[in-house]
């Protein structure tokens, strides 16, 4: 099969043996898989996520000085079953998606990073047969393939406590910030306050439910905040961007006792000044993925029409594209999301959902 190969830094496409499904496990055709950022942060600080993922007691033997195919945001077509799959909730033909793990004798594994489990930038891969859900009323393969990031989304807001009266301000709008605005607004959150310096994802962020949209060189969220609520409404800021200094930042902007949700994934050694929460008595809440019921629950969610995630997507391209999309999506002007669709070729074309 066809997959976009990283190693050491470096992508690739490539031809990869076709994986083979085990005892409890599910063969399938990748419709279309979204690029995270994520990935762009692993690419280039692979060597990183597998030193912090040791240090946070994750036991993992990814190395990304060996091949590995990423790609964790994923729907696709059942092709064949596997072994000790009986009472399995699909059968061959049905469009899936699921969470990016695997299930194994000794625990679980990831996909995607993983020198062992395929993820989605592949033509093909390997699924745990008890984890996939069927895609529910017809929904299309492009907007399954969102539930992985959506649920991101729904985990942090849910963390955070946050009632409709609270006001929300939200660090950048990348995909994992939109989510998190989606959830927002999908709870009821009256006033939502985005920040992103790029109008693309300004412009995205409103349409996913954003109240207040601000570019940070012309007005800090926090005065936004100010200027919206006369500085009275409790306030919850999510830090969705994951670059170092940004919680910091976080922290200094932050009203006395007021809360902040770290959902962007920094893979780098960060510092922040603990005396400058601690006067404030700040909540600080991290946050990481999500669970099964909120997976699917999300999942629901796209499917009902509760939560509309056009506005996500941006692009399209095979995967001959990949390594060109890695590049494009670093100017947030230009894109929010590419989805990698195995079954098409040529490089990125605009995509609207």
């Amino acid at each position: 099969m066809r997959a976009a190969v990283a190693n050491s830094g470096a992508l690739r496409v490539d031809d990869v043996a076709d994986p083979v499904p085990g005892s409890g496990e599910v063969l399938a055709r990748v419709k279309a898989c979204g690029i995270c950022g994520s990935d762009l942060h692993a690419l280039v600080h692979g060597d990183r996520l597998a030193e912090q993922g040791a240090a946070a007691g994750i036991g993992s033997t990814f190395d990304p000085r060996c091949d590995y195919i990423m790609g964790h945001e994923f729907s696709a077509e059942v092709l064949e079953l596997g072994k000790d799959t009986e009472g399995s909730p699909v059968t061959v033909g049905d469009l899936v998606t699921s969470i990016p793990v695997i299930l194994t004798p000794t625990g679980v594994e990831t996909t995607a990073y993983s020198n062992t489990y395929n993820g989605g930038y592949a033509e093909l891969i390997l699924l745990s047969a008890p984890l996939c859900l069927k895609v529910p009323n017809g929904l299309d393969y492009r907007r399954a393939a969102l539930t992985e990031p959506m649920a991101v989304g729904r985990h942090a807001v849910g963390k955070a406590n946050i009632t409709p009266k609270d006001t929300a301000i939200v660090l950048g709008c990348g995909p994992v910030g939109l989510a998190t605005i989606a959830d927002l607004r999908r709870r009821g959150v009256e006033t939502i306050v985005a920040t992103d310096f790029s109008i693309r994802r300004r412009v995205a962020a409103q349409a996913m439910g954003a109240t207040e949209v601000v570019d940070p060189k012309d007005e800090p969220a926090i005065e936004a905040w100010r200027r919206i609520t006369g500085g009275s409404a409790p306030v919850v800021i999510f830090e969705a961007i994951g670059v170092p200094g940004l919680l910091d930042l976080a922290i200094q902007a932050a009203p006395l006792q007021s809360r902040i949700v770290v959902v962007g994934v920094c893979m780098e050694t960060d510092q922040i000044n603990p005396f400058v929460a601690i006067s404030k008595e700040l909540n600080i809440q991290f946050v990481l993925a999500y669970d099964l019921v909120e997976f699917s629950e999300t999942l629901r969610s796209i499917s009902e029409g509760e939560v509309d995630v056009s506005p996500l997507v941006s692009g399209r391209c095979g995967i001959d594209g990949v390594p060109e999309a890695f590049d494009a999506l670093g100017s947030p002007d230009t894109n929010v999301k590419i989805l990698v669709e195995p079954e098409i070729s040529g490089p990125i074309e605009a995509l609207t959902l």
